[in-house]
């Protein structure tokens, strides 16, 4: 059975920084790539970052030059860095993984920015 385990999440003020993580397990097929969505309330989820297992990096404009995402293919783990953190980024962000046949989902994390 193919698990996400997130963590990381919580509440944070304006400012401040938060480190996702999220380990993959039980595929016995290779990650291809690894990212993080997010929603917040009455919007559609949209990409905040992605990384192939190569190291190219894919981020949505509004967190640029914030966020780092970065993996460990060793452990397939996904780590998503969030600084200079603004009340905007406050949502639920959703691991996901692309496998060569499908694409898994965490259950997400809610972080929450406090201006």
């Amino acid at each position: 059975q193919v698990q996400l385990v997130e963590s990381g999440g919580g509440l944070v003020q304006a400012g401040g920084s938060l480190r996702l993580s999220c380990a993959a397990s039980g595929s016995p097929f290779s990650i291809n790539a690894m990212g993080w969505y997010r929603q917040a309330p009455g919007k559609e989820r949209e990409l905040v970052a992605a990384i192939t297992n190569s190291g190219t990096t894919n981020y949505a404009d509004s967190v640029k030059g914030r966020f780092t995402i970065s993996r460990d293919n060793a452990k397939n783990t996904v780590y998503l860095l969030m600084n200079s953190l603004k009340p905007e980024d406050t949502a639920v962000y959703y691991c996901n993984v692309r496998w060569p046949r499908n694409t898994s989902w965490g259950r997400g994390t809610q972080d929450t920015v406090s201006s």
